[in-house]
Order: structure tokens, then sequence, then C-alpha cells
């Protein structure tokens, strides 16, 4: 088998494609809003950008995703009044979707709350075991009091989700935040401070200096022919032990998005991001397998403060189905995860000896999906088991030079869903 990249690009797109019905909203944009829907598809799948986040995408998402051909799409939540807006087109496959309300919404400067507005987590797979948390987001507008209050808990939301849920991962935000760095009371920097990650704008455009709270605004032509003014839409990323990320270019993207007779097809500028992306020399993961179920847990963040972590022990708990698993690592860390249920199974390493092969089966329960077997085997052959086998099975083989040391997955009573983190 063909040993997995270690390397690669992607770009991202967002867009506010003004989907709000006419009636309701015209955005100030010349045109038919289906005519202007039905040319930004078609320039999607022109353009075939890899990952694009859509907000308002209302009553006319049926003609945008009519007029593109991107083979992965979130499924609309519904028009006015009903949905969020927000919708993913990608040329990658992801898992875990959900869509999350806001907390917290301001109808004072305008209608925030006619729609659940809010925010959408996926885990997209952009190569074999390259995994990114990827949020689009569509926050309160306006800019009174309440307007702002509810701006910063909606983005305060959004963080606390990703300390919840994407320890350990690479992270992807990107969407309409309805912020500013120059306006007092909006906190876009909430993601830097609290989650360690980078604005795309503030480190390719201005240097790594985000403007100061209460200067001049700096506004935006539509489109617009610089990066050195700022808009609401927004880009923010950061790397994890096993990925690093690093974004390589920043633009406007209005430019790309006319009309035939040269007007905008939306009142917002597209945001263009390039994104280099690297596996790390001594962490990396596995592709995932099972169902989306159970609480997430993720070994990496625990692994990354060792040097060279050697596993001592693992043990398979299980009895019709994966039950548990867990390593003790040669430093008398253990690292478990599930229930208390079924026979445990322990392998004893030897000095030298390294996990270097998985068998895992998946079936269901109960209408959910789970793990039902494991088998891991060591580089001397040796083999631990638990849980029955079904017709459903993937092999994960480490390459020479690394070995399991960890897992990744979701979790409750037994084991819902498993990857493997690999060390060097």
């Amino acid at each position: 088998l063909a040993a997995p990249a270690t390397s690669g690009t992607f770009n991202i797109l967002s867009f506010n494609v003004a989907g709000l019905p006419a009636i309701l909203n015209s955005n100030d944009v010349p045109g038919d809003k289906t005519t202007n829907t039905e040319t930004i598809g078609q320039k999607f799948s022109t353009y075939n950008f890899s990952i694009i986040h859509v907000q308002e995408d209302f009553n006319y998402h049926a003609t945008l995703y009519a007029n593109d051909n991107h083979p992965y799409r979130t499924a609309t939540s519904g028009g006015v009044p009903f949905g969020d807006g927000l919708n993913t087109l990608s040329n990658f496959d992801w898992i875990d979707f959900e869509r999350t309300k806001w907390a917290t919404c301001s109808d004072t400067s305008g209608s925030d709350c006619l729609t659940p507005k809010g925010f959408t987590f996926m885990r997209v797979r952009v190569s074999e075991g390259v995994w990114v948390d990827a949020y689009n987001l569509h926050a309160d507008a306006g800019t009174e009091p309440n307007d702002i209050t509810a701006r910063a808990s909606n983005l305060a939301q959004v963080s606390t989700h990703i300390s919840q849920y994407s320890t350990g991962n690479a992270v992807l935000v990107f969407g309409d935040s309805n912020s500013r760095y120059t306006r007092s009371g909006d906190i876009p920097s909430i993601f830097s401070s609290q989650n360690g990650m980078t604005d795309a704008w503030v480190q390719l455009a201005r240097s790594g200096s985000a403007p100061a709270a209460g200067s001049g605004a700096l506004l935006c032509d539509n489109p617009s022919n610089t990066t050195a003014c700022e808009i609401v839409d927004k880009v923010w990323y950061r790397g994890g032990p096993a990925l690093q990320l690093n974004a390589t270019k920043f633009q406007y993207a209005g430019s790309m998005f006319l009309q035939s007779d040269g007007n905008v097809l939306s009142d917002h500028n597209p945001v263009l991001v390039d994104v280099s992306w690297k596996t790390s020399s001594t962490l990396r993961m596995s592709d995932f397998f099972g169902g989306p179920h159970g609480d997430y847990f993720n070994d990496i963040t625990a692994l990354s403060t060792i040097s060279s972590p050697s596993v001592a022990s693992i043990t398979l708990r299980g009895a019709n189905r994966l039950d548990a698993l867990s390593i003790t690592l040669s430093s008398g860390q253990a690292l478990s995860h599930g229930g208390t249920g079924g026979t445990a199974n322990t392998l004893n390493l030897d000095g030298g000896e390294k996990l270097v092969q998985a068998t895992v089966c998946q079936g269901k329960y109960n209408d959910t999906t789970r793990i039902f077997y494991m088998q891991v085997i060591s580089s001397l052959g040796r083999i631990v088991t638990a849980g029955k086998m079904t017709s459903e099975c993937v092999v994960r083989t480490v390459e020479d030079g690394w070995g399991i040391v960890g897992f990744v997955g979701r979790d409750g009573d037994e084991i819902d869903r498993v990857g493997f983190v690999y060390g060097k």
C-alpha cells in the first residue's frame, strides 16, 4: 500500500450569498436574486474551491446547488424562518456534522432572531489520516449595545465548543462574524486568546498586528482591490500536535464573483485563503472507523507532552462488542476509554516491541453503529483481541519506524468510533 501523503495544500472560501428572500432584503444588490445565485453556483464549480462555507443560503438554496458540482454538500436546514442559512460545499468528505443555534440573539437593529442562526461543525478528511475540524458561523448583526453583547456571546459560544470538542485537533473557523477589530465591544480576538488560533487576514495582510479596538473602521469597497481594509467575513485557523496548518495567501475574492455587467452578486466580499498542511514528524493519526455516537476523546494532547512515547501494555475489554480499550505508556501514564463491561485481555510488551497493526470491525446495536471487535498485533507477532468479528472490518497497518501509541474516537459504555495515534 502507498504511504499516506505527509503534506499538501487546499483552499477555503467564505461567502455570504445574500439568500434572504428579496421581499425581506434586497441586500442592495442589482439584478434578480435567482439569477445571481445561479451565477454564484456556476462560479463555485468553475473555480473548484476545496471547502466553501456559505451564509444566508436561505430561499435560493436549490438554485445554488443545481449549478454547483462539489461532491460533498450539506443538506439545507430550510428557508426563512426555519433554516440557519449555513451550508458547506466541499471536495472533501466529513463526519460528525452538526448545527448549533446561538444561545443569545438580538433584534435591536434587525431580525437576527427571525431564523435559528448559529454555527455548524464538521470533522473534514483532507487526506488519509489528515483531519481538520471546520466551523461555519453567522453571528448577530447590528451595532447597538444589545447587538454587540449578543455577538460577543456568539463568538464565545464557538470558542467554548472548540475547547470542548476540538482539543488536540487542527481547526478552521470561517464565516460571517459581523465583527470588526476596530469596533469596541467586538471580540474577534477570542479565537486567538482562548483557542490558540491565527486570523489569516491579520497574519497576511497586517503582518500579525490586528487593528486597535476603538480605532477608525477600515472600510472596504465591494469588490475590493486591497486587503488593507477590514470586513466582517473572517478566517481563523490553527494546527495541532499531529498536523501543521499555515495560511499562505489571503484575498478578497469579490472580483471573481461578478455579474456579466460587472455588478456584484452579493453585498459581501468573499474571502479566499490558501492553506498548506504537513503532518508531524513525531505524531500522526489514522482514519476513523465506527459510528457518530458517544463522547469524543483524543489522546494526542497527552501524547504531545511526552518525547518519543512508547507502550508498556495494551488492554482490550469486550464480549459481544468492544467495551473499552487502554494503553499504558512506559512512563506509567494510562490512556483509557469506554466502559467497564466485558472481559479484559492484556498484552505486555517487551523492550523495543511496538504495536504495528490493528483490525477493527463495526456493526449495528440498538440502531447505532459501534465497534464490535478489535485485534492488535505487535512487531513480535503477538496478538491481543476483544469482541466479536463482523463482516465490516478494516485493517490499519503502521509504517516502518512508527507504532500505535494512543487512540482517538468516541465512546460511552462501549467504543463507538476509533482511530489510532501513531508515534515515531
